[in-house]
């Protein structure tokens, strides 16, 4: 059974509207296409059919080195306006990254850069996109992780408690590392990596911080969001908060953006395997140039 966390409708209405000016506010998204480009880049292999998905703007396909997506390159978003303001020189679709329209074994590659952490069913989504792949065929992609706003996060329930008495969901929940490397397993990917690096963008204030989330189309989307804004008194109270615990020595105010990195590959008979427990032809001794011990037994005292 899929738990239901976001409002998809939402997703899809907040990034129409932040389609317009989004160039404005990109540059998470940039960082993120750029350094996934660049973890392409190390991969000495040839992809002919490759999906962004959840292009937006389309910031990872026009990044691409020449030659990969040769064959077919089409960029995903679950938002028709920003697909409409990439560059048009080659496909995009509009598909909803629950609801994956390509034929199991048909893609060399999927990407993906900050779109997975809207998704309801993630298990579901990567099993998704790991069908689609061919065989030893890449999944690189990059959603947003557990410590992104944690400034954020604390002032508006410290503030919010301190001033209504309650207390309601306001920032979504991210996956963490742990979680992730056990999807990928479960999802039949082969040789899966995750792995995690932190940006901190810094602020004058923290409608600054609001201001560049609701540019991006990152604003709150949960399903049980409070339908009533918040008072203007819990943003003045989580504004002085923020300013008093985080702010640097030059007044500027932090705020964390995690990467969680997954790499994984379709199986193939042509990847490294594990050995078999028992298997190894070469001894540790003698590696070490040490004398060998079975267990229980006791080594002379000079080992």
């Amino acid at each position: 059974m899929v738990m239901t966390v976001f409002d998809r409708r939402l997703v899809r209405q907040r990034r129409d509207r932040a389609a317009r000016t989004f160039d404005r506010f990109d540059f998470l998204k940039q960082a993120a296409a750029e350094r996934l480009v660049d973890r392409l880049g190390d991969v000495r292999r040839t992809f002919g059919r490759v999906v962004d998905l959840g292009a937006h703007t389309g910031g990872v396909v026009e990044s691409l080195p020449p030659g990969v997506g040769s064959d077919f390159l089409l960029s995903t978003d679950i938002s028709e306006a920003m697909l409409a303001r990439r560059d048009g020189s080659y496909p995009g679709a509009v598909v909803d990254e629950e609801a994956l329209p390509f034929a199991d074994g048909s893609l060399d590659a999927v990407l993906s850069a900050l779109s997975l952490h809207w998704v309801n069913d993630l298990p579901g989504a990567l099993v998704q996109i790991r069908r689609a792949l061919k065989p030893d065929g890449l999944f690189l992609g990059v959603m947003l992780g557990g410590e992104t706003l944690v400034e954020l996060r604390d002032v508006l329930t410290e503030a919010e408690v301190e001033t209504t008495g309650g207390l309601s969901p306001h920032i979504s929940p991210f996956a963490d590392v742990a979680d992730l490397g056990g999807l990928m397993q479960r999802a039949g990917f082969a040789l899966p990596v995750v792995d995690t690096e932190k940006l901190t963008v810094t602020y004058d204030t923290l409608f600054d911080l609001f201001r560049d989330l609701r540019g991006m189309g990152e604003t709150n989307a949960l399903l049980e969001r409070p339908k009533t804004p918040l008072r203007r008194e819990v943003f003045i109270k989580a504004a002085e908060r923020y300013a008093e615990r985080f702010s640097g020595h030059d007044g500027r105010l932090p705020a964390t953006f995690q990467f969680l990195w997954l790499t994984g590959w379709t199986p193939h008979e042509s990847q490294p395997t594990a050995l078999r427990p028992g298997s190894a032809q070469n001894r540790l001794s003698d590696a070490l140039e040490t004398e060998e011990w079975s267990t229980g037994e006791r080594a002379p005292p000079n080992q």
